[in-house]
C-alpha cells in the first residue's frame, strides 16, 4: 500500500522519509495552501461564510498534490499539531477533494511517535479548524473595514490589528508612563559591622514606622543623618532558617522567546525559526505550546541522566499550573533525546537546544537550599527609637543550580548572599563600625523589548504563543514601533496617532476585550460556541464604532522630534519600508524633494552626527554607498549631481574630494 504524508514544511521531509522508508510518499503543504482574497473582503453578513482562493504558492503546491493524489493508496495530512495546522489540513481535505479525509499529529519528529500516529489516524477537529477560521475572518474585518476609515481620517495610509494595535497600545502607554514619570530622590540609612575573620556585615534601616501619612519613602535626608550616625545597638532578635528555590518550569513558546531575548539575544523571529529547524530535524518536541509540563517520557529521559550524572530529582514529579485561558494541546518545549546534551548545524541552532535541554532537565531537580541568618536590631537616634534589619543567605545545596540554568544563574539577591551575618544572641549589645546615608532613587517603568513585549500580551491573554513573532514583524515592518538603543521599543508618532484614535472607540483595542475574545475562539475550539456568533457580533460592534471614527476630528501625526530634512531645509525625514528594508525619506517628496538616507537602528544614517553636504553641487548630502571597488560617497541628488568622495573609516574623506569620480 501506497501513502501520500502531506505535512506542512519542506524541513520535515527527509527526517520523515528516514523514519518512514519505502511505501510512504512525503510532500509539503508550505504552510497554508489557500486564504481569503487580498483585494476584497472574503466574507460578507448574514452568514459570513470566507471564500478561499489558492494563494500563490499554494496553486502550485495543489496542481503537485492533485497529480499525486489518484496514484496512492490512501492520504495522510499530517500537518503540525496546532490550531493553524488543523486548518491547514482541512483546507488541502477540501481542495484536494479527499472523502474522509485521515489526520495524524506527532509532537516530536521520533521513530516512536511519528510511527504510533500513522497507525493512528482521526478525522477532523472541524470546531478547532472553525476557530481558526473565526480568528482569520476576525483579523480581516478589522484591517479591512478599520484600516481604510482610518487611513481617510489621516490623510495618509495607516493599518489597524485586532491584535497588533494593542500590542502598540502597549508601547505607546508605556512611553507615555515613562514621559510622564517624575524621580524622587528619598533617603535610607546602612550601619556596618566587623565580623568574623575580618569579613564586614551590615544592617539596613526599616524606615515603615517613619514614614509620614501618604508617603512611601523618607524624603527626609536629615532625618537619614540622624539614623546613619547610630553606633551603639541592641540584638532585639535572631533567626537562623532555611529558604528553599525550585527551578522554573520547563519553557512554553513564550517563556523561550523571553529567555532567548535575554539570555542569547535574539528576536522572537529568530527564536522561533531556530525552534522551527530544530524540531524539523527531530531534536526537540514542538515548539509551539503553552503547556508548561513534560510528558511521562521525558519525565523518565531526565531520571536516566540525572542518575548517572549523579543529581538528585525532586522527591515528586514536578509539575506547574498553565497560564489562564492555555490551551495545552502540547507538552512544554524539551529535547526529544535527553542524552543528546548538545545538538544543532549552526552556532545559533546549538546556543537555543543547549538553553532548551538544560531548562527540561533543571525542572526536575532538586530544590537549591539556603541557610538564611535574620537579626533585627535596635537603637536610638538622637531621642528617636529606631531598629535595622540584617540578613544573610548562603547556599547549602545546589540542587538544580548545579545546572546553572541561564535565566536563573543566581536565583537569590546578591546583597543577602554576601552579607556573612554571625551568630547573635539576644539582647547583646553590638557597636557599629561606620554608618551611611543611602541616596535612592524611583525609577520609570522600563521600555518594552520584543521579548517582553511577548511575555506582556501573554500575561494580558492577547493573541496565542504561535502569533506572536508576526506581531512584532507586523508593528516594526510598519514602523509604528521602532527598536532603539539596546533593543529597547519606541512608538513613533504615526503608533501614537493610532493609538490614539482607536482607544475610546472601539473595542478591540481595549485589552480586556482582546482577552475576552480569545476566550470566544477558545469556546468555539471546543464546540461550545458557534463560528458565526462570535462573528456576527463582532461585525455588529465594528458597525456602530465605524461610524463614530467617521464622523469625528481628522488624525493629525505629528512628531515634533522628526529631523529636519538636510537637502531641502524645509521637510522633515520619515522611516519608511522599501523593497531592500528601512530607508528615511523627505516629507517633501510629492514637492520635488528625493532625498533618501539609510536606516540605523531607526534613526537616518547621515554618516555620523550630522549631514555631511556634498562637496559638488552643495546641495545634497552625502551618503554612503557600495560599488565594484568597495564602499564611497555618492550625492543624495544622484542622478543630477553624479559626485563621489572616497571611504575611510566609515566616513567621507573630504580631503580627497578634489576629484569627483563617477560610480562605477
Amino acid at each position: 500500500m501506497t501513502t501520500l504524508l502531506i505535512v506542512e514544511s519542506p524541513g520535515k521531509v527527509k527526517k520523515l522519509a528516514s523514519i518512514l522508508g519505502p511505501g510512504f510518499r512525503i510532500m509539503p503543504s508550505v504552510g497554508h495552501v489557500r486564504d481569503l482574497p487580498e483585494k476584497e473582503m472574503g466574507v460578507a453578513p448574514p452568514d459570513f461564510v470566507p471564500h478561499y482562493v489558492p494563494t500563490e504558492k499554494g496553486r502550485n503546491v495543489l496542481a503537485g498534490l492533485l497529480t499525486e493524489v489518484p496514484k496512492v493508496d490512501r492520504v495522510l495530512l499530517a500537518t503540525d499539531p496546532d490550531r493553524e495546522g488543523e486548518a491547514i489540513a482541512w483546507h488541502l481535505a477540501d481542495a484536494l477533494g479527499l472523502r474522509n479525509p485521515q489526520r495524524i499529529t506527532f509532537g516530536e519528529i521520533t521513530e516512536t511517535a511519528v510511527r504510533a500516529a500513522v497507525q493512528s489516524p482521526r478525522g477532523l477537529d472541524m470546531p478547532l479548524v472553525r476557530a481558526q477560521e473565526a480568528r482569520r475572518v476576525l483579523d480581516r474585518l478589522v484591517g479591512y473595514r478599520v484600516s481604510p476609515a482610518l487611513s481617510d481620517r489621516a490623510g495618509q495610509r495607516l493599518a489597524a490589528g485586532r491584535v497588533q494595535s494593542p500590542a502598540v497600545r502597549l508601547v505607546v502607554d508605556r512611553e507615555r508612563e515613562i514621559r510622564a514619570f517624575r524621580q524622587t530622590e528619598h533617603y535610607g540609612a546602612e550601619l556596618l559591622f566587623d565580623g568574623a575573620e575580618g569579613r564586614q556585615w551590615k544592617a539596613t534601616w526599616q524606615t515603615k514606622p517613619h514614614l509620614q501619612v501618604g508617603q512611601d519613602y523618607i524624603l527626609d535626608d536629615a532625618l537619614a543623618a540622624r539614623v546613619a550616625a547610630v553606633r551603639h545597638v541592641t540584638v532585639a532578635g535572631f533567626e537562623d532558617s532555611e529558604t528553599r528555590k525550585g527551578p522554573p518550569a520547563p519553557f512554553t513558546t513564550v517563556a523561550l522567546q523571553k529567555v532567548a531575548g535575554a539570555r542569547l539575544g535574539f528576536k522572537p523571529k529568530q527564536t522561533m525559526d531556530l525552534a522551527q529547524k530544530l524540531y524539523e530535524a527531530g531534536l526537540i518536541s514542538y515548539h509551539r505550546t503553552d503547556k508548561p509540563n513534560l510528558s511521562d517520557d521525558a519525565v523518565q529521559d531526565i531520571a536516566a541522566i540525572a542518575a548517572a550524572d549523579g543529581l538528585p530529582l525532586s522527591e515528586k514529579r514536578r509539575t506547574w499550573k498553565s497560564k489562564e485561558g492555555a490551551q495545552e494541546g502540547h507538552e512544554a518545549i524539551r529535547p526529544t533525546h535527553m542524552a543528546d546534551r548538545d545538538a544543532g548545524e549552526t552556532p545559533e541552532q546549538r546556543a537555543l537546544y543547549r538553553l532548551i535541554w538544560t531548562r527540561a532537565y533543571a525542572s526536575q531537580l532538586t530544590d537549591a537550599r539556603y541557610a538564611v541568618r535574620t537579626a533585627v536590631l535596635e537603637g536610638d537616634a538622637a531621642g528617636l527609637p529606631v531598629s535595622f534589619l540584617a540578613r544573610g543567605r548562603t547556599l547549602t545545596h545546589k540542587g538544580w543550580l548545579a545546572l546553572q540554568a541561564p535565566d536563573e544563574d543566581d536565583a537569590g539577591d546578591e546583597d543577602q548572599a554576601n552579607n556573612p551575618v554571625p551568630e547573635l544572641a539576644t539582647g547583646a549589645s553590638c557597636s557599629a563600625i561606620d554608618g551611611k546615608i543611602l541616596t535612592l532613587h524611583t525609577k520609570a517603568p522600563p521600555r518594552y523589548k520584543q521579548s517582553t513585549l511577548v511575555a506582556e500580551l501573554e500575561n494580558r491573554g492577547i493573541g496565542r504563543p504561535s502569533t506572536y513573532a508576526a506581531i512584532m514583524d507586523n508593528i516594526t515592518a510598519r514602523s509604528y514601533i521602532i527598536e532603539g538603543e539596546k533593543d529597547f521599543l519606541f512608538p513613533t508618532a504615526a503608533g501614537e496617532a493610532i493609538r490614539d484614535a482607536l482607544v475610546g472607540t472601539f473595542q478591540f483595542v481595549d485589552l480586556d476585550y482582546t482577552r475576552e475574545l480569545e476566550e470566544q475562539l477558545d469556546h468555539v475550539a471546543g464546540g461550545s460556541l458557534s463560528y458565526e456568533h462570535v462573528v456576527s457580533r463582532a461585525y455588529a460592534q465594528l458597525d456602530q464604532e465605524l461610524s463614530t471614527l467617521q464622523s469625528g476630528a481628522a488624525i493629525r501625526i505629528e512628531d515634533p522630534n522628526a529631523p529636519k530634512c538636510p537637502v531641502c531645509s524645509q521637510g522633515t525625514l520619515h522611516r519608511r519600508k522599501g523593497s531592500k528594508g528601512f530607508f528615511w525619506g523627505c516629507s517633501r517628496w510629492k514637492d520635488g524633494c528625493k532625498a533618501i538616507f539609510d536606516d540605523n537602528r531607526g534613526k537616518p544614517a547621515f554618516g555620523g552626527k550630522e549631514a555631511t553636504h556634498c562637496p559638488v553641487c552643495k546641495k545634497g548630502v552625502l551618503r554612503q554607498r557600495s560599488g565594484a571597488n568597495g564602499k564611497f560617497w555618492g550625492c543624495s541628488r544622484y542622478p543630477d549631481c553624479k559626485g563621489t568622495v572616497p571611504d575611510k573609516r566609515g566616513r567621507p574623506d573630504l580631503a580627497a574630494a578634489s576629484a569627483p569620480r563617477k560610480p562605477k
